[in-house]
């Protein structure tokens, strides 16, 4: 059973060319003929993107299902982050995660889980997008493995953690992940290929956007658009990651 994921931050569908045109992001998407898609950076009805909602738009251009969690609300202005999927899916949560109350008038940060079948195994889906300041990705990240989220009775591998994670492999954030979850990136007996940059788009030399996945999945196949339209349409290029479901797990084991 194979499971085609991306990880894409949209940039709020305003490209390097500072064009907004959500109509290009679903093309970058659908090229790739995802099962699921986790979106970074979306507007929901933001004056600043004409009032579009671009979880519910990109969704129809799909054809899929979204689930939107939004980290920031400003009245009926929303940002955040979402989950696309076709395959039969339950949303198992969203919520914030923890701000870093040193630094006052830090930007939101949040999550959104979903559990899809994939040839009758369900599987985990938790998508967010982390700080910029490093405290406060550490503190974000010790949240997301901690009770709420991947130690909670509901994570059942397989499943993944993926999105943008603002965070470098050489960063003490991504060792925390990485020392719980599996980069589906790093190197392994069936799979040696060099990782590959999404950020930033016109020029990619930076691994911030991360596939972190548990046992019951192997990577097949990882890769990342760099065709004319895939530069333009936001500042991060999508991650596009192939993996085998091989297994059914226990509950909150990586």
């Amino acid at each position: 059973m194979k499971l085609r994921l991306m990880t894409y931050n949209v940039h709020r569908c305003v490209g390097t060319d500072r064009k907004l045109d959500v109509e290009r992001v679903a093309e970058v998407i659908a090229a790739e003929n995802p099962d699921v898609v986790a979106l970074q950076e979306l507007d929901v009805r933001r004056a600043r993107t004409k009032g579009v909602d671009q979880a519910h738009r990109l969704a129809e251009l799909l054809k899929m299902k979204s689930h939107f969690h939004p980290a920031m609300a400003v009245e009926e202005e929303l940002y955040g982050d979402a989950l696309l999927t076709a395959l039969p899916e339950t949303k198992v949560k969203a919520d914030g995660l923890p701000l870093f109350p040193a630094i006052p008038g830090l930007e939101p940060r949040g999550a959104v889980w979903i559990s899809v079948e994939v040839g009758g195994v369900p599987v985990q889906i938790i998508n967010t997008h982390l700080g910029l300041v490093p405290q406060e990705q550490k503190r974000q990240a010790a949240a997301l493995l901690g009770e709420k989220w991947l130690a909670s009775p509901a994570w059942i591998t397989p499943g993944v953690l993926l999105g943008d994670f603002n965070a470098t492999p050489y960063s003490a954030t991504y060792r925390l992940l990485r020392a719980a979850l599996h980069d589906a990136q790093a190197p392994t007996p069936t799979w040696r290929r060099p990782p590959t940059a999404t950020f930033p788009s016109q020029f990619p030399f930076m691994r911030i956007d991360h596939v972190f996945v548990t046992k019951g999945l192997r990577t097949l196949d990882v890769r990342s658009p760099f065709d004319a339209r895939s530069r333009l349409a936001s500042d991060h290029l999508p991650l596009v990651v192939d993996l085998e479901v091989t297994a059914a797990g226990d509950a909150a084991a990586a």
